[in-house]
């Protein structure tokens, strides 16, 4: 398998590249409209072809760069079923894989931070990932406060399907914003501030409460831009 982690900078989010080595089939997880050119610098860097530009959720802190990328590439575009975004080629749903030759991502329905968030759990070659997005961070996870977003509904997600996976998973989030780029399954489950240890449902309820946090600068121009993958139109 062909991995990269990408960062960009202004949203600190996280764009992750996966190829097959066979095939030679590549997928972007929550690519950035202003990243798109890094992005098919990097694929073509590497011999890749892009099949799937894959969405965690309908992001609230930038654009997507699905649509311009499927634009320049003929890739198909995958987003969360539940998000109700136009023009989307493929609906993701837990239960129903998503192939990158021969690279076999599940989907895992983990809403909270927005009610359409989904996970991507990938095993290869005897090491297991989990592409978060927004549910779990390093040390923390997303905000809860808007887009049908629920600390109660998170909390499950997180302790019903993230931290059952095996602890020697990696964890690659959507964000972080201190220069951490990979964590594991057991040490959030351990360490995490927010949801690991021995916290409660209603203690992670109080702390999320409590953050009273700004809205996301891009907010208003994103989330109408992302339901229509990245379109301003």
């Amino acid at each position: 398998m062909l991995f990269r982690q990408l960062f960009e900078p202004q949203s600190s989010t996280y764009t992750y590249l996966i190829g097959c080595e066979r095939t030679r089939e590549a997928a972007l997880i929550d690519p950035v409209v202003e990243t798109i050119e890094r992005d098919l610098a990097e694929l073509d860097a590497l011999g890749l072809s892009i099949r799937f530009t894959i969405e965690t959720h309908i992001h609230a802190d930038h654009v997507t760069g699905a649509s311009a990328l499927r634009e320049r590439t003929g890739c198909r575009c995958a987003v969360p079923e539940k998000s109700g975004a136009a023009h989307a080629d493929v609906a993701v749903r837990e239960g129903e894989a998503i192939r990158v030759g021969e690279l076999e991502l599940q989907p895992l329905y983990t809403p909270g931070h927005t009610d359409d968030h989904h996970s991507y759990f990938l095993h290869h070659s005897g090491q297991a990932r989990v592409f978060t997005g927004d549910a779990l961070l390093i040390d923390g996870c997303g905000r809860t406060d808007f887009q049908n977003g629920d600390s109660a509904t998170l909390y499950r997600s997180v302790h019903e399907k993230l931290f059952s996976l095996p602890e020697e998973t990696l964890v690659y989030p959507g964000h972080d914003y201190q220069q951490r780029r990979v964590s594991s399954i057991g040490q959030e489950r351990d360490r995490n501030p927010r949801l690991g240890g021995a916290k409660s449902v209603n203690e992670f309820i109080e702390v999320m409460a409590a953050l009273n946090l700004p809205r996301p600068k891009k907010m208003d121009v994103a989330v109408p831009a992302n339901r229509l993958l990245g379109q301003r139109h």
